[in-house]
C-alpha cells in the first residue's frame, strides 16, 4: 500500500489524503452550525412563549400575591385562557410552580398540590431565566415527568410580579416540535449546502493549485531523471575512456622503448655496421702505409671504393630512419589536408597508386589529431605496400561533428589478426596506441580465404578536440 500511494501523482495524493480530512471537516462544521440554529430557533420560541404565557398569567398574578393557592375557578380560568390563544394548541403540558416546588397548576389534574424536586431549567427560571431546549427523554424518564412523547419542547417561564419584578412563581411548558424542526430542518439544509459550497469552492482551488504544482514536479522530475541518466551514461562512458586512455598510455610506455630497441637495432645493423667496415678499410690503409712508406699510394685504391660505398650506404640508411623520425609541418592543415598530404608523400616516395576519398569540409582540429591522422595513414599505407603491394589500396576521410572517421582497405591477401597479435606486431600496435591515447577507437579486420583474397580494413575515429586545450 506505502508502495503504491508513493507511486501516486502529488495530486493524486491530495486527493486521497485531503478528501476524507475535508469531509469530516465538513460534516463535524455542518453539524455545529446545525445545533446552533436548533438552538437559536428553540430560544426564540421560547421568548415568544414566555411573552404569551407572561400576558396570560398575568390576572392570576394578582390572585398569587394574596395566597398560596390556585382555586379550581382560576386553574379552569387559566385552561380556557391557554386554549383560546394559538400557543394553546401546540402545549403538550403545562405546570405552575410555587417557589418551593409546590404545583399550583397543571393540565395533568392529578399531580396539582404535590411538592418536587426544584432542578435543572426549573431553578433557572426562578433565577430570573428563561430556559428552552429540545427535551428527547427515554421511557423512564417519560415515566418520571409525566411526559408520554419522547421528543418535546421544554420551556420555563419566570412569572414577575408587575410592580416590583420579583419572581413569585414559574411556568413549565411542553410544546410538540413540529415547528422546531420545520426550520431548522429548512436552516439545516441551507446551511449545509453553504458548508459544503464553501468546502468544495476551497477544495477545487486547492486541487487546482496542487495539480499545477505536481505537473511542475513532475515535468522537473523526468529533466531530472533524463539528465541523471544521461550523466551516468556519460560517466559511463568517461569511466570506460579513462580505462582506455590508461590502457593505450602503458602500451605507449611499452611500446616507446620497443620503437627506441628498434632504432637502436636499425642504426647498428645499418650505418652501424657498414661505417664500421668503412672504418676497417681506412684502418688497413693505415696499417699498410705505416709498415711500407716507400709503396705508392695507388695500392690503395683497391680499398678505397669498398670503403666509399660502405659510407654511401650508411649515409642511405640513416636518411631513410631520419625521414620516417621526421614530421612535415600540420599546424596549419586542416584535417583533409593533413589526409591529402600523408597520401601525396607515400606516393611520391614509393610510386604507388591510392584512391583518397574526402568526405570532410574544412575545419579546426587539435594538432595531436592532426598528427595521429598522418602517422596512422603513414603506417597503413607502409604495411598496404608490403603486404598487399598496395592493390586497390583507398583512404576514406568522413567528418562528424566532433569527430573524424577514417578507413584503410586494400585487396591483399590479409592475415590471421590472432597470430600477429602473438608475435606483437609493433606497426599495429603503434597505430592502435596512438588512436586511443586520444579517445578514438581503432578497429582492424582481415580475412583470408583459400584461392581467394578479401583484403585488410581499418577502420578509426579521432575526436577533432582533444582533452584541454581543443588545438593542442
Amino acid at each position: 500500500m506505502k508502495n503504491f500511494f508513493n507511486q501516486l501523482s502529488l495530486s493524486q495524493q491530495f486527493l486521497m489524503v485531503s478528501f476524507p480530512v475535508l469531509l469530516a471537516g465538513t460534516l463535524v462544521i455542518g453539524r455545529w452550525i446545525g445545533q446552533q440554529v436548533q438552538d437559536g430557533v428553540v430560544h426564540r420560541i421560547g421568548s415568544e412563549t414566555a411573552l404569551i404565557v407572561d400576558s396570560l398569567l398575568a390576572p392570576q398574578v394578582r390572585i398569587l400575591l394574596q395566597g398560596e393557592t390556585l382555586n379550581l375557578e382560576e386553574q379552569n380560568a387559566i385552561t380556557s385562557g391557554l386554549a383560546n390563544t394559538s400557543l394553546g394548541k401546540s402545549v403538550v403540558s403545562l405546570k405552575i410552580w410555587r417557589r418551593d416546588g409546590y404545583i399550583l397548576y397543571s393540565t395533568e389534574k392529578n399531580i396539582i398540590g404535590q411538592t418536587l424536586p426544584i432542578d435543572g431549567g426549573l431553578a433557572a427560571a426562578f433565577s430570573g431565566n428563561i430556559f428552552s431546549e429540545v427535551s428527547e427523554r427515554n421511557p423512564e424518564q417519560q415515566l418520571q415527568h409525566a411526559q408520554p412523547l419522547p421528543r418535546l419542547i421544554e420551556t420555563y417561564i419566570p412569572i414577575h410580579e408587575v410592580r416590583t419584578g420579583r419572581v413569585i412563581a414559574a411556568a413549565e411548558l411542553y410544546q410538540m416540535p413540529d415547528e422546531v424542526d420545520l426550520n431548522v430542518t429548512a436552516a439545516k439544509w441551507r446551511s449545509w449546502l453553504l458548508v459544503a459550497g464553501t468546502t468544495g469552492m476551497m477544495y477545487l482551488l486547492l486541487f487546482v493549485l496542487v495539480r499545477r504544482g505536481s505537473k511542475t514536479i513532475t515535468r522537473q522530475q523526468a529533466e531530472l531523471n533524463d539528465k541523471v541518466s544521461q550523466l551516468t551514461a556519460v560517466n559511463s562512458e568517461n569511466t570506460t575512456l579513462r580505462e582506455r586512455v590508461i590502457e593505450a598510455a602503458d602500451r605507449a610506455t611499452a611500446m616507446n622503448e620497443t620503437f627506441l630497441q628498434r632504432v637502436s637495432s636499425n642504426i647498428h645493423d645499418g650505418p652501424g655496421q657498414d661505417l664500421g667496415y668503412a672504418l676497417m678499410q681506412l684502418k688497413n690503409m693505415a696499417d699498410t702505409s705505416a709498415a711500407d712508406p716507400a709503396q705508392p699510394s695507388w695500392s690503395w685504391l683497391k680499398n678505397i671504393e669498398p670503403t666509399r660505398a660502405a659510407v654511401q650506404s650508411a649515409l642511405t640508411d640513416l636518411r631513410a630512419i631520419s625521414s620516417n623520425l621526421d614530421l612535415p609541418d600540420l599546424a596549419d592543415l586542416d584535417p583533409g589536408a593533413v589526409a591529402a598530404r600523408a597520401v601525396r608523400d607515400f606516393q611520391h616516395k614509393t610510386g604507388a597508386r591510392v584512391e583518397l576519398d574526402l568526405q570532410i569540409s574544412p575545419q579546426p582540429a587539435a594538432f595531436r589529431s592532426k598528427v595521429a591522422l598522418y602517422r596512422l595513414l603513414q603506417e597503413a599505407l607502409a604495411n598496404a605496400l608490403r603486404h598487399a603491394k598496395c592493390e586497390h589500396c583507398r583512404v576514406i576521410l568522413r567528418g562528424h561533428a566532433d569527430h573524424m572517421e577514417v578507413e584503410i582497405t586494400d585487396g591483399g591477401p590479409g592475415f590471421d589478426l590472432a597470430e600477429a597479435a602473438q608475435k606483437g606486431r609493433l606497426g599495429l600496435q603503434s597505430m592502435r596506441q596512438r588512436i586511443e591515447v586520444l579517445g578514438g577507437t581503432f578497429e582492424i579486420t582481415s580475412q583470408t580465404e583459400i584461392g581467394k583474397d578479401r583484403g585488410t580494413q581499418i577502420r578509426a575515429t579521432l575526436p577533432l578536440a582533444t582533452f584541454g586545450n581543443p588545438h593542442d
